[in-house]
């Protein structure tokens, strides 16, 4: 298998889950609470929040997806790094309030390292590095005396 299509699964496992994700949060907000990590979470209207999550998870994933759809390799590299901080950011929301460290590392903190690893492996892939010495630097032609 090419590092391509590795890359292009990665990728597109990513995409899957965070639409997984996205939906979990807006149709079903409180079964899919409790996984988040936190030790407390909003009673009435504060669930609300849960579904701003889901939508937040929509947009990351429909991003993505759109990228990948349209073979825009390095756009989507850079766009997977910086979606890698929102499950940064939930790690540290999580660790701050004291909720699960389990959690809060081997869910949200691996989720980052995941999604910012598969962001650098299609960044590397579609870099403009020369593949060969002799891409590398122009050839030298005789000059006519």
């Amino acid at each position: 298998m090419s590092r391509k299509n590795v890359n292009t699964v990665l990728a597109t496992a990513t995409v899957l889950f965070t639409f997984y994700l996205a939906l979990s949060f807006i149709l079903t907000p409180a079964t899919s609470a409790p996984g988040f990590g936190l030790p407390t979470w909003p009673a009435g209207d504060g669930g609300g929040f849960l579904i701003v999550k889901g939508c937040r998870e929509l947009a990351m994933g429909l991003g993505s997806g759109i990228l990948l759809m349209t073979g825009q390799r390095r756009a989507l590299g850079w766009v997977l790094l910086t979606t890698a901080v929102a499950p940064f950011g939930d790690m540290v929301n999580v660790l701050v309030h004291h909720g699960s460290a389990a959690t809060a590392f081997g869910v949200h903190g691996l989720t980052s390292a995941l999604i910012a690893a598969t962001g650098l492996l299609i960044l590397r892939e579609t870099s403009k590095a020369p593949t060969s010495q002799k891409d590398a630097a122009p050839a030298l032609t005789a000059q006519p005396a």
